[in-house]
């Protein structure tokens, strides 16, 4: 009975575990199943998806960006194939030993292995490390044949800033560089559109256009093998280049004023006086941009940031100097605007003023004798001017001088670093100082010196707006679709001319209503009275073109280049009576203490079309400096006339 009882206990036992193992088989099984079935239906494309991400990988290019060309559709700003070298860290299995390798194969020296070393401990692990973004092309060659051992590193063939004329358009283009993260921070389009090593404006135009110009990013995706090395394309999406940007600037006038400028430190500024387009930009001395493309060396920086000629400072926009004896056409303008004086009140200059135990000077040690208003303005005399400067005072020299330009940001909000000067009144001493305007301000301030600070951009426009007439212009320095063209300028100007005649004359109501509106439009009036306009016009050509003049040396016979302007000498330092005494030459003054030559001038005098302005710093005189410099300009910019209108109506036919 006990062993056949045990037998059926046993066997009972046996078929227990028989069936809790076959129910565990079955249980594993069914999981298998239900698990490869959901692997390989339910979660089909998820795993697909991850296959195809090792299998295939994705590139997003850097945007091309858009070019800048001149107004002759020359490429002043282009883009250059590169070959490059990136790695993103946490794909990499021994980040030392792959740089170990790349600083064999790239024969980087062991500053630049440091340098990328310390980068990579800054910086995230999945941001992308730029090891080079200028390999050349052996390089390029040599990194891609031992791929198979450099396990996260990928080569990149990607676009590059360049700028064809050098140092000639610095201060207008501006450079472009890496961007940083301060850049991807402030601007949302450059935040969209990151890819490892783009370059971006840093300054200029560059920088102002950017949103226009970075364009729009492009897609490669290859097929890559288990060393992530591509075995061929799958599929390619073209990015679009960012817009580009035609400048009014002429290559050629913008090259001889960088000719012009060499070893001195200054401006040139050349302007349409009527479609305010500006012609040429140029400050000096410049450097080439190109030096910062792929991170400039540190030698050469040294070179740049130590030159005492300051070539990072844009004198054109950002300069502040006190505008000389350039200011006395407006002072007048202003004298005779004011009923103040008229053509013939006369001063009799003895070379000096002595007000309130005071003494003002003329540059003129033995006096200009009596002049009037053609005279003073040709000899540039200073005691004339502190006569009319006495009696106008400087709240209405300062209404006039805004007026023409003075004192405001000629370009508005184009370019970041643009200065807005400063015309000062009673009013600005009181708030800026505490103090109270005095009679001898008032004085100094009636030949360009003082408080007053204009930029030689101003400067220009001042000239513009005197030689076209007297009326407003708009400066502007890209091409529009929609910009006014010069005969609807002229159009305009003539009319707000006509008009502003015969409300002289004495006008009805209706006659009067016809005035606002045509003063609401563009290009309006700046003068009450014409003829104070002409009478600037011909004392500037005096001063220019009669014996005695201050740029009589620096005239133009023949009235195809005629030109009128005005010499100008800022002081940079008090005059004592030492220096008078020993009244020696610019060359014998060290450097620093000599004054800046600056000069305006508008032509042909005949039929005006261009103005100009150029400021030499620490330059001496501007007769003996300055106005040499626009008669070399002149002849190239009544030249080049032609070929603009020409390449104006093209334009029109094409539209």
């Amino acid at each position: 009975m006990f062993g056949e009882n045990f037998n059926a206990r046993k066997l009972q036992t046996i078929n227990r575990r028989m069936f809790i193992l076959g129910a565990a088989k079955i249980t594993i099984f069914t999981g298998i199943f239900l698990r490869l079935f959901s692997l390989q239906i339910n979660d089909n494309k998820k795993y697909l998806t991850l296959s195809d991400k090792n299998r295939l990988r994705e590139w997003r290019l850097p945007p091309i960006r858009g070019e800048f060309v001149d107004y002759f559709d020359n490429i002043i700003a282009s883009n250059s194939e590169v070959y490059q070298l990136h790695v993103t860290p946490e794909e990499v299995e021994n980040f030392r030993y792959l740089m170990l390798r790349l600083k064999n194969i790239l024969e980087l020296s062991n500053r630049e292995f440091k340098k990328i070393l310390i980068k990579k401990k800054k910086q995230k692990s999945w941001e992308t490390i730029v090891i080079s973004d200028n390999l050349t092309w052996e390089q390029f060659v040599k990194v891609n044949y031992y791929l198979y051992d450099l396990v996260g590193a990928k080569p990149v063939i990607s676009v590059s800033r360049y700028y064809p004329f050098a140092d000639n358009y610095t201060h207008i283009l501006g450079y472009v560089s890496e961007a940083s993260k301060e850049d991807i921070l402030k601007n949302e389009t450059i935040k969209n559109h990151h890819v490892p090593g783009l370059k971006v404006g840093k300054t200029g135009l560059e920088k102002s256009f950017e949103d226009l110009l970075i364009g729009d990013n492009g897609v490669e995706r290859y097929e890559v093998n288990a060393y992530g090395k591509r075995i061929k394309q799958i599929d390619y999406k073209e990015g679009e280049q960012g817009k580009k940007i035609r400048l009014t600037i002429d290559t050629e006038i913008q090259k001889l004023s960088n000719t012009l400028l060499k070893g001195v430190a200054g401006s040139i500024s050349v302007m349409d006086i009527y479609t305010g387009e500006i012609i040429a930009m140029h400050s000096s001395p410049s450097f080439d941009p190109n030096l910062f493309l792929f991170g400039i060396s540190q030698d050469d920086w040294q070179l740049i940031r130590n030159n005492p000629l300051k070539p990072l400072v844009n004198k054109t926009l950002s300069g502040l100097y006190s505008p000389g004896s350039t200011i006395k056409p407006i002072v007048a303008l202003s004298a005779l605007e004011n009923n103040i004086i008229n053509k013939d009140f006369k001063v009799n200059c003895t070379g000096k003023t002595e007000m309130y135990g005071q003494t003002y000077h003329c540059w003129k040690k033995e006096g200009h004798g009596i002049v009037d208003l053609k005279d003073a303005m040709k000899q540039s005399c200073d005691t004339y001017f502190y006569e009319i400067a006495r009696k106008l005072g400087v709240d209405r020299l300062k209404v006039t001088a805004n007026k023409f330009g003075l004192g405001e940001k000629v370009l508005q909000e184009v370019f970041s670093n643009e200065k807005s000067g400063l015309m000062p009144d009673t009013q600005w001493k009181k708030k800026k100082l505490g103090e109270g305007w005095l009679i001898g301000e008032t004085l100094i301030t009636g030949i360009g010196q003082g408080y007053t600070q204009t930029t030689p951009l101003q400067l220009c426009l001042m000239m513009a707006q005197l030689a076209n007439g007297g009326h407003k212009i708009y400066p502007k320095i890209t091409v529009n679709e929609n910009d006014e063209t010069y005969e609807e300028v002229k159009s305009l100007i003539e009319k707000n001319y006509k008009i502003n005649k015969q409300i002289n004359k004495g006008l009805n109501e209706s006659s009067e209503s016809l005035f606002s509106f045509t003063k609401e439009k563009r290009h309006n009036t700046l003068y009450k009275n014409f003829e104070n306009i002409k009478l600037i016009h011909e004392a500037m050509f005096a001063s220019t073109n009669e014996v005695r003049g201050t740029s009589y040396s620096s005239r133009i016979e023949n009235p195809k280049y005629q030109f009128a302007g005005k010499t100008g000498t800022s002081q940079v330092k008090r005059i004592t009576a030492r220096d008078r005494e020993l009244d020696l030459k610019t060359s014998e003054i060290a450097y620093n203490d000599r004054d800046h030559a600056l000069f305006i001038a508008f032509g042909p005098y005949k039929n005006p079309r261009y103005a100009l302005s150029i400021v030499i710093e620490h330059g001496g005189s501007g007769s003996s400096t300055a106005a040499p410099i626009a008669k070399k300009l002149f002849k190239l910019i009544i030249d080049r006339h032609k070929l603009r209108e020409k390449v104006k109506n093209n334009k029109s036919l094409k539209i």
